[in-house]
């Protein structure tokens, strides 16, 4: 299977997809080495667990080299490599406490001869498939505290961006206890329905279609599934609220990583009495930004990781324009050197029933709507089939959170936007089409991992049938 350079457009990489056959025999192994894995105390597991964190730093190097080719950026592969030491040891602090609160041991119960206890008892084999658009980020970010939690795990990152992988596997190798109980898998489609089929509990990152899948093959298969898929994530910026500096938010939580993040903000509602002024700033502050081409350690701006999402894009554009809306700055696809780049793109004139303003566009697109009223604006924000998160920029923190809690989606950005891609304690849920399942953020990122076994122990005679005599109960109907 040939895999496609975002930067250069050249098919310069391959891979080997595997097949159900093989993806069962890694389970099966994976299976064989579990229980001890599980067995072993916390913090022997977060011991080796950071080893690996080392691990990875002493190969980071090399995994940045492949991940900035996978995705076109050097920044931002970084970023994401660097960050998954920092997750390794957050779970490693974390995970005992949180598993002892989740352990009580010894809780009287509500009849007085009962004395009960939880244990709690990890899935043993996890499985994820992750996405392209931050393909170390999102292929760890489950698999790290369900390994905590005592599972082994399978991952199968994107096809799209497998180069990260052989790296990525160096680091493993260096950790023999980590190696029997984590495997890295490579393939497409047919390799991920494989993988949904051998494992016990199942995460996916992704587009709500391909989510849908997933959903359905896991309800087969009887296993739990949490998903992540689109979103079409709003921002309201209220009256209160200074127009430029929103406007300089919104173009960040709108562009970063050119908008291929499902926590981007894809619609901006602006009251009217700063609309004009914050439109003119949002065009200024976009106009100055840069493409990453040619040189990739220039700019702020790269190329689509997946092409055919600029496609999709210019083709959101083009309804849009012929239904009345303006393009103020952007909206050209442009290849170069064999990339596919979109400038910040801001539009205005637009109307609900465009497809740039209802269809997920993940890309670095900006539709500006005027409110008059807030209650209008945030019935707009809400008539959407997503509700991944939102944001809203007032005056106040107090304002702007009275108007997020009236907003349907899992996660509301107060005075700033997309702060799921910094905050990751913060427990919150998919709404809508936009996924279903426990939250990866807060401490269901790990008990989500575990089924929990009670102990009920009886501290005095237990009961005999005689006890259940008919006699005796048409004796208490008597007395009743």
């Amino acid at each position: 299977m040939k895999i496609r350079n975002p930067r250069t457009g050249e098919l310069d990489y391959q891979i080997q997809p595997m097949d159900a056959q093989d993806v069962a025999a890694a389970a099966a192994r994976l299976r064989t080495n579990q229980p001890a894995w599980a067995a072993m105390p916390i913090a022997e597991r977060s011991a080796i667990m950071l080893r690996w964190a080392d691990a990875i730093e002493k190969h980071a190097g090399a995994i940045i080299e492949q991940l900035t080719i996978d995705t076109g950026r050097a920044g931002i592969s970084a970023m994401e490599v660097g960050g998954v030491p920092g997750t390794i040891r957050r779970w490693a602090a974390q995970a005992p406490d949180i598993i002892a609160n989740h352990s009580p041991m010894d809780v009287p119960s509500s009849n007085p001869t009962i004395v009960n206890s939880t244990r709690l008892v990890p899935f043993p084999l996890f499985g994820a498939i992750a996405p392209w658009n931050f393909p170390m980020t999102l292929s760890t970010i489950d698999a790290i505290p369900a390994l905590f939690a005592g599972c082994a795990a399978l991952i199968k990152p994107s096809e799209i961006t497998p180069r990260f992988v052989e790296p990525l596997k160096a680091s493993i190798a260096e950790v023999p206890e980590l190696e029997k109980i984590l495997e890295i898998i490579v393939g497409d489609a047919a390799t991920g329905q494989a993988l949904v089929a051998n494992v016990d509990y199942v995460c996916f990152t992704g587009s709500v279609a391909t989510g849908r899948k997933v959903a359905v093959a896991a309800a087969e298969a009887f296993i739990p599934a949490n998903l992540e898929l689109g979103g079409k994530d709003p921002m309201l910026i209220l009256a209160s609220a200074d127009p430029v500096e929103a406007a300089k938010t919104a173009l960040r939580a709108s562009i970063l990583a050119t908008g291929q993040a499902c926590q981007s903000i894809e619609r901006l509602y602006v009251a009217r009495p700063i609309y004009d002024k914050f439109l003119a700033t949002l065009v200024a502050e976009a106009e100055k930004v840069r493409l990453n081409y040619p040189d990739i350690n220039q700019g702020e701006i790269g190329p689509f990781i997946f092409a055919p999402q600029g496609q999709k894009i210019a083709e959101q554009l083009a309804e849009a324009e012929s239904k009345g809306a303006r393009i103020l700055t952007g909206g050209t696809v442009e290849i170069l050197g064999g990339g596919t780049y979109l400038r910040p793109t801001v539009l205005a004139d637009v109307t609900p029933d465009m497809a740039v303003v209802r269809e997920e566009s993940f890309g670095p697109v900006l539709p500006v709507i005027p409110f008059d009223d807030v209650g209008n604006a945030i019935a707009q924000a809400n008539d959407s089939i997503y509700g991944l998160s939102a944001a809203v920029l007032a005056g106040t923190a107090e304002e702007a959170e009275k108007v997020g809690a009236r907003l349907e989606a899992g996660a509301i950005s107060i005075n700033d936007g997309s702060m799921t891609a910094m905050v990751w304690d913060a427990e919150n849920s998919s709404f809508k089409m936009s996924g279903m399942g426990p939250s990866r953020m807060g401490e269901s990122g790990i008990t989500r991992f575990f089924r929990k076994q009670a102990f009920m122990r009886q501290t005095a005679e237990p009961a005999r049938i005689q006890d259940f005599s008919e006699n005796k109960f048409a004796a208490l109907r008597k007395g009743a």
